[in-house]
């Protein structure tokens, strides 16, 4: 019998030799059971899967079971069933295992990550030797390397048999070089050039970044998504009959180089004769009409109907109707080369949220996630509120992935359940690292973050951060539901010292020490309000550097410093509508600060301040940014402002291409013959940036650059608020949320630095304003 024949047909040529030889077997009771051949697998493992026992009669029919069940585990490669006397006998012959699965030649791909991969096949070394397996996880290996553009690469799995019927399998592999895409040829087009089409598509000729983004790298998968993304350009823009008529994609026989061509047919130009509605138009036909973003005249725009319809499908998703129905039904008149489109609206049966269930949180408590639900129980079907429930949840940080689904319920039409499955992330870390500032130098610390103590969702903070100008050692702990309505308390304590003799501004350090309670509130989803009360204590250390009118502050007779104890009583308003905390997109952020030492203590001060941010998303990949601020301070009561509590301005985080807080009225010292910042009372900043992905990383959502217009200034209390005193820089940045803390780097030039000559006891003093060309800062500030 050949071998082939053996292995293919061994079922049946097996079990039918043996049910003859089982025929003439004549029926006994079974005195004993004896096993044969084994080396690896246990008799009992056999007994288990014989049909009959001792004590038992043995016949043909239990035989060709007998054989059937062994030859179904796979452990043998031939059974046998003889009767010795009253003895059934069981002969069996072992599969081989593997032994061994070692590698070689493989430089892309690690070898215990390449065993964790074929063991998902069912090759691994322990395991039964297959040889079915061994093809199957040679192809699979090449598929891994042909996914990296490595179509040279070769698989040849050798297999050497070892002592006790084990087996050593080799892959050998010759990797080869990565093929690259030298030519992607567009035929046909007419309307766009080459150029401007292959830049929609993601694959490309070797470039400056393809080694990152290795996309002049071929696959099937890229292409059919580029493929997609040339017809929605095309669709886009007004050709209707737009169509990909074939696609060719060769080889060098070298393998190492692929040419690919794409042949398409434009088709005309189609424009918009009319749009209507149709069906049940539960919605007001003039608030329908606002939702569709396509208008008559226009040039056909598939995106744009397809965004119509969605539209129109989540407005009537809010009311309940959560399985809307739209479609645009187009009337095409090939001769006039015009469309005409009918909205047909089919709302469905309103629907209500009969339950919401919660899987995942094995930590986080139930009504942790419960009370950030917007969508309630028994209560109509809200698409929006639904949203924006998992927005809550993810804003929470407790979860790495929320996924929300609504089956119907079974035997219902108007029902559905609310699924929400999280996947939770650890939430308390203990970082130790440094930072790095060009204005602070190296900055070490140490932070202790608990953001979901015990499952509560409570937050404890623990912080020590050190530097050469700040030196802060905080504790927090936030209450997020103080009251069920989510009125959030927290309460912290603090020291924080400053040292300005780093920077370019008068000297003078200040050690401070305070405990206190806040409480925000929210108004609603996008707005909240906060008050709280600190009691601090500042202690002021001056230098015989130190400005005159720091001195006037505390006082002729406290000539080396002064005291001061206070109550701070801070109120502030926030409104915030980004759709991203970290690289928002689009969205306004505003807040309304305020800072007040309460009466009857030794500092009596108000500060405000106000924040605007708008982020427009000018593409999906770039974004627009425009910020204001202003600050305002002064005293109510007998002594001058706090000189500590000044205005400064200039630096990474504000106007970028000065040093930081270098920009602003100065102090003349003659003894030193230098000038010295002092702040102000009153601040005005202005940003406009713009941000965009850096070439050839569309997709990164940590990583961006951004080019940008600042512009701002301080002034005391005696000074006008000229605008025409405004420090203007313009530059570059990048910035990366790392691991390790967001990271900005900043290239700027200042556009109208000033230099001032300022004669003072007979000298001539220069008082250039302080710039900087680079500017960066690495890691987290607290």
């Amino acid at each position: 019998m050949n071998l082939s024949i053996k292995l293919k047909h061994i079922p049946f040529v097996v079990l039918g030799m043996y049910a003859t030889s089982a025929m003439a077997l004549e029926p006994f009771v079974v005195k004993d059971i004896r096993v044969d051949g084994i080396q690896r697998t246990e008799a009992g493992t056999v007994f288990n899967y014989l049909p009959v026992k001792v004590g038992e009669t043995m016949d043909d029919d239990k035989a060709t079971q007998a054989i059937k069940a062994l030859y179904g585990t796979g452990f043998f490669k031939d059974v046998r069933i003889e009767a010795d006397q009253d003895v059934l006998v069981v002969v069996v012959q072992e599969r081989a295992a593997i032994a061994q699965l070692n590698f070689s030649g493989n430089k892309s791909f690690p070898s215990d990550k390449m065993k964790e991969g074929l063991k998902q096949i069912g090759l691994a070394e322990g395991l039964i030797f297959d040889r079915s397996m061994l093809d199957r996880a040679e192809q699979e290996i090449k598929r891994q390397y042909l996914s990296q553009g490595k179509y040279g690469a070769t698989v040849k799995a050798v297999v050497t048999p070892l002592e006790r019927n084990r087996v050593a399998v080799q892959f050998n592999i010759e990797e080869g070089a990565i093929s690259k895409i030298r030519s992607i040829n567009i035929v046909g087009n007419q309307a766009f050039d080459s150029k401007t089409l292959l830049e929609t598509i993601s694959l490309t000729t070797p470039g400056w970044m393809t080694w990152w983004n290795k996309n002049d790298q071929y696959s099937k998968q890229k292409l059919t998504a580029d493929l997609e993304t040339l017809r929605s350009f095309y669709m886009n823009q007004g050709f209707l009959e737009f169509n990909i008529e074939s696609t060719q994609v060769s080889i060098t026989p070298d393998k190492r180089d692929i040419y690919i061509t794409i042949n398409i047919s434009e088709g005309e130009k189609y424009t918009v004769t009319d749009i209507k509605l149709a069906g049940e138009m539960l919605l007001a036909e003039e608030e329908a009409r606002k939702l569709i973003s396509l208008q008559t005249g226009e040039y056909f725009n598939r995106q744009k109907i397809t965004e119509s319809s969605k539209a129109i499908g989540d407005r009537l998703g809010n009311d309940g109707y959560a399985f809307a129905n739209v479609n645009a039904v187009p009337d095409v008149d090939k001769d006039k080369h015009t469309v005409a489109f009918t909205f047909f609206i089919d709302p469905g049966r309103r629907v209500y949220v009969r339950r919401i269930n919660l899987t995942g949180n094995t930590r986080t408590r139930d009504e942790v996630l419960r009370r950030e639900m917007r969508q309630m129980e028994s209560a109509w079907y809200g698409a929006d509120k639904i949203n924006r429930s998992k927005q809550r949840l993810e804003r929470l940080q407790f979860f790495s992935d929320v996924n929300v689904e609504t089956p119907a319920v079974p035997g219902t039409n108007d029902q559905v359940d609310l699924n929400i499955n999280v996947t939770e992330k650890s939430t308390g870390s203990v970082m130790f690292g440094a930072g790095l500032s060009s204005a602070e130098g190296v900055v070490f610390g140490v932070t202790v973050n608990q953001n979901n103590f015990l499952g509560t969702g409570n937050r404890v903070s623990a912080q020590v951060n050190t530097g050469k100008v700040n030196t802060i050692y905080s504790l927090s702990y936030t209450d997020p539901y103080f009251t069920p309505d989510g009125v959030s308390r927290t309460f912290n304590a603090y020291r924080r010292d400053i040292d300005t003799s780093y920077l370019s501004t008068g000297s003078y350090k200040t050690s401070s020490y305070g405990t206190g309670v806040s409480f925000g509130m929210p108004l609603n989803e996008r707005d909240s309000v906060s008050a709280g009360l600190t009691f601090d204590f500042t202690q002021v250390d001056l230098t015989s550097s130190s400005p005159i009118q720091y001195r006037r502050y505390c006082g002729d007779s406290n000539a080396n410093g002064c005291d001061n104890t206070s109550v701070l009583l801070n109120l502030g308003w926030a409104h915030d509508t980004r759709d991203n905390v970290l690289f928002p997109n689009k969205g306004v952020y505003q807040r309304l600060s305020t800072e007040i030492g309460l009466p009857g203590l030794d500092l009596q001060y108000y500060k405000v301040e106000y924040k605007h941010s708008w982020y427009k998303d000018i593409t999906p990949n770039i974004t627009f940014m425009l910020n204001g601020e202003a600050g305002y301070g002064d005293t109510y009561g007998s002594k001058d402002f706090p000189f500590f509590k000044n205005f400064y301005i200039g630096g990474v985080n504000s106007v970028r291409g000065y040093q930081t807080s270098s920009i602003g009225p100065r102090l003349y010292d003659t003894v030193n013959e230098r000038g010295y910042a002092i702040g102000g009372t009153k601040r005005l900043l202005g940003n406009a940036e713009l941000y965009f992905p850096i070439p050839g990383m569309k997709d990164s959502k940590q990583l961006r650059l951004s080019t940008f217009i600042d512009a701002g200034n301080v002034y005391t209390s005696d000074e006008r608020m000229d605008l025409g005193d405004l420090r203007y820089s313009a530059g570059i940045g990048v910035s990366w949320y790392s691991p390790f803390g967001p990271i900005k780097l900043v290239l700027a030039k200042a556009l109208n630095a000033q230099k001032d000559a300022v004669q003072t006891d007979g000298k001539t003093l220069y008082n250039d304003d302080k710039t900087q060309i680079l500017q960066f800062q690495m890691g987290s500030q607290f």
